[in-house]
C-alpha cells in the first residue's frame, strides 16, 4: 500500500468560515466500506463531481471523502470571485487565442450558472452578488495592462467600462488607483458559505464523511483507501484534491502549491460605511496579478488578500502568515486613510493549485482512476465547471468544452527539488517587491 505523504492541516482563523453560518460536519468514516464510486476532496471540484455523478447515477451510492471540515479548507479560503472572463497573463492583451479564450469563457460560465442553479434552488446563503468586478491599477505600467484587457476582451465581445481614478470613489470608496476596467459579468459570494451549503443541499445518494484523510492507498482492479479508523474499497476513484493528488502518487513534480494570504475586517460601523462611501459590494483585482484584491463585503467588511508563498508539502507554514499579516495593514492604510481605527479580525493562508504553464488536469489518471485537478487560481468557475464535466463524461456523456479540457496537455514538468522551492520562492519574492503601490 502506497503511503500518502502529506497531509491538509490549514491554520485555524480563516475568516470566511468563522462568519459563515456555523453547520453540524458529517460523521467520519469508520470500519470497511465498498462502493462503486469515490471521490476525495470536498472543496468545488469534488462537490460539483458528487452532485452531478448522484444525478448520473441516481441508484448508486457516491461516497466524497474530505480530509478536514467541509468549507475550512482551501475552497472557503479565497477570495470570493467566481469570474467568467479569461485572463491570460502570458498573452499581450491578456486573452491570447480568441477560439481557446471563447471556450475559456464558455468553460467558466457553465460553472457560473451550475452553481446560480443550485444557490437558488437550495435557497444557499451564499451573499452572492452579480457585483462585476474592477481591475485596478495605481502604476503607469498596471494602466498599459488595463488598457491590453480591454482590448483583448473586445476580441471576443465582452463590453467593459474604462474609470477614471477621479471617479472611482463614486464606486469603491477609496480614491487609492489611478484608473480601473469594470467588467461585468464575475460574481462575488462568501466562499465558505457557498461551500458549507453546497455540502449540505446534496443529493441522497451522496455520502459524504469528514474529518477523514486517506493516510494509504492501493491500486488495483479495486482501489483501497485506508485511514485510522478504517477502509474504503471503491471500483472507482476520483481525486479532486488539487495539489495533495502528487502525494496520491500522480503528477508529481507538476503541481505548484502556492499559498496567498488574506485579512478580514470587523464589520464597519454606520459612521465607518458614510466615511467610506461607494457601492455596499464591490471587488477589486489588481492590474499587478501580485498586487492586492480587495473587497468590500455584504456584511459590510473590507477583505484584503496578498502575499504568496510556495510550501510544497501543501501545508501552511506559521511563520509566513505572522510576516504577511504587516503587508495587509500596509495596504489596509495606503486605500483606506479614512478608516483607521478598523481592525483586521481574521487572518489566515489558503492553498492554490498553479502549474508552470497554466494549464489543468482533466481525465484518467491511471486505470480506475480519474482527476480533474489545478484550476490555476480560477477555483470557483473552474472547479465547479470541471467537476460537472467529468462526472458527465464518466457517465458517456461529451461535447465540446468535455473535448476542449480532455486536448489539454496538462501541467508541465517543473525543476527537482530543492531547485524548485528556490526558484518558485525567488519569483514570488520579486513579483511581490516589483509590484510596488499596488501590493
Amino acid at each position: 500500500m502506497q503511503q500518502v505523504t502529506s497531509l491538509p492541516g490549514d491554520d485555524s482563523r480563516p475568516g470566511w468560515y468563522h462568519t459563515s453560518a456555523a453547520r453540524r460536519p458529517k460523521p467520519r468514516h469508520t470500519g470497511e466500506k465498498r462502493v462503486r464510486w469515490t471521490i476525495v476532496g470536498a472543496g468545488l471540484t469534488g462537490l460539483a463531481a458528487a452532485r452531478q455523478l448522484a444525478t448520473n447515477f441516481p441508484d448508486e451510492e457516491i461516497v466524497l471523502v474530505e480530509a478536514q471540515e467541509v468549507g475550512f479548507g482551501s475552497a472557503g479560503r479565497n477570495a470570493g470571485f467566481a469570474i467568467d472572463v479569461p485572463h491570460d497573463i502570458g498573452a499581450k492583451d491578456y486573452i491570447g487565442d480568441v477560439n481557446t479564450a471563447k471556450l475559456v469563457l464558455k468553460l467558466n460560465t457553465l460553472g457560473q450558472n451550475f452553481l446560480r442553479e443550485i444557490v437558488a434552488e437550495n435557497n444557499i446563503q451564499c451573499q452572492m452578488s452579480e457585483a462585476g468586478k474592477y481591475q485596478a491599477a495605481v502604476e503607469d505600467r498596471g494602466i498599459a495592462v488595463l488598457e491590453a484587457y480591454r482590448s483583448g476582451l473586445a476580441k471576443i465581445g465582452r463590453e467593459t467600462q474604462m474609470i477614471e481614478g477621479k471617479d472611482l470613489p463614486e464606486h469603491i470608496g477609496t480614491s487609492f488607483y489611478k484608473k480601473a476596467l469594470f467588467i461585468p459579468g464575475t460574481i462575488l459570494l462568501q466562499p465558505s458559505a457557498l461551500v458549507k451549503g453546497l455540502a449540505d443541499s446534496l443529493p441522497a445518494n451522496v455520502t459524504l464523511y469528514e474529518h477523514t484523510p486517506i493516510t494509504g492507498v492501493e491500486y488495483g482492479d479495486e482501489i483501497v483507501l485506508a485511514h485510522d479508523q478504517g477502509r474504503i474499497t471503491t471500483e472507482k476513484l476520483i481525486l479532486t484534491n488539487n495539489a495533495f493528488a502528487s502525494h496520491f502518487g500522480f503528477l508529481k513534480g507538476r503541481l505548484l502549491s502556492t499559498f496567498l494570504y488574506g485579512s478580514l475586517t470587523r464589520p464597519l460601523t454606520t459612521q465607518e460605511q458614510a466615511q467610506l462611501g461607494g457601492k455596499d459590494v464591490w471587488g477589486v483585482i489588481p492590474a499587478d496579478p501580485f498586487g492586492s484584491t480587495v473587497r468590500r463585503t455584504m456584511d459590510n467588511r473590507i477583505l484584503v488578500r496578498n502575499s504568496f508563498s510556495f510550501n510544497p508539502n501543501g501545508r501552511p507554514n506559521a511563520n509566513y502568515l505572522k510576516r504577511y499579516i504587516k503587508n495587509h495593514r500596509k495596504s489596509f492604510e495606503r486605500r483606506f486613510p479614512m478608516l483607521p481605527k478598523v481592525d483586521l479580525e481574521y487572518t489566515w493562508s489558503g492553498a492554490i493549485c498553479l502549474s508552470e504553464n497554466h494549464e489543468g488536469f482533466f481525465g484518467q489518471l491511471a486505470p480506475n482512476v480519474y482527476g480533474a485537478l489545478c484550476c490555476n487560481g480560477l477555483g470557483i468557475t473552474r472547479g465547479t465547471a470541471t467537476g460537472k464535466l467529468l462526472a458527465d463524461w464518466l457517465a458517456g456523456k461529451g461535447g465540446e468544452l468535455t473535448e476542449f479540457l480532455l486536448a489539454s496537455p496538462g501541467p508541465n514538468s517543473t525543476p527537482p527539488e530543492p531547485f524548485l522551492s528556490i526558484g518558485v520562492n525567488a519569483v514570488l519574492k520579486w513579483g511581490q517587491f516589483r509590484a510596488g503601490l499596488e501590493a
